[in-house]
């Protein structure tokens, strides 16, 4: 496998684990960063996940990544900051955590494969950026609401 296998493979598992969700959480595109060997992709949950309804969350992931055969490696149960790490059956690490104010945040990284070039995720995010930033693909989320329970990013108007 390459590098850029691996990024595939990492949005495959990702967009396996977002869609074990209920109800669906908006995410978008964080970043895709290489190494000497390996491919890191990041994703950012743009919905807001409630103090009570992380441990939810977090349950419902920890249960899909058993049931895909990962390894769980670490559970932090912090209220403020939890996090889960686990290893998938092909050696990638996988991780969950939230930060300030419910912000979930997922990376999936690969194990050393073969150096190659890396295009970006090719499936759009389908929750809106912070103000000013540009999809990763370029799009426009549809699922912009002046009623959306996110706060504070802006989306950018539709042409």
């Amino acid at each position: 496998m390459d590098m850029q296998g691996a990024a595939e493979r990492g949005d495959e598992m990702f967009y396996a684990t977002v869609g074990a969700i209920k109800p669906d959480v908006e995410w978008v595109h964080r970043a895709t960063t290489t190494g000497s060997c390996d491919v890191s992709r990041y994703w950012t949950v743009m919905t807001v996940v409630s103090e009570q309804r992380r441990g939810n969350f977090l349950g419902v992931v920890e249960r899909f990544w058993k049931t895909s055969g990962y390894r769980i490696k670490t559970v932090n149960p912090s209220k403020e900051l939890p996090t889960i790490i686990a290893t998938s059956p092909e050696g990638f690490g996988i991780r969950v955590s939230f930060g300030y104010k419910g912000q979930g945040f997922f990376e999936v990284t690969s194990p050393c494969v073969d150096k190659s070039k890396v295009a970006p995720p090719t499936k759009a995010a389908n929750g809106r950026t912070y103000e000013g930033e540009i999809p990763t693909p370029n799009v426009h989320s549809d699922f912009w609401s002046a009623g959306s329970p996110v706060p504070g990013p802006t989306p950018t108007p539709s042409p």
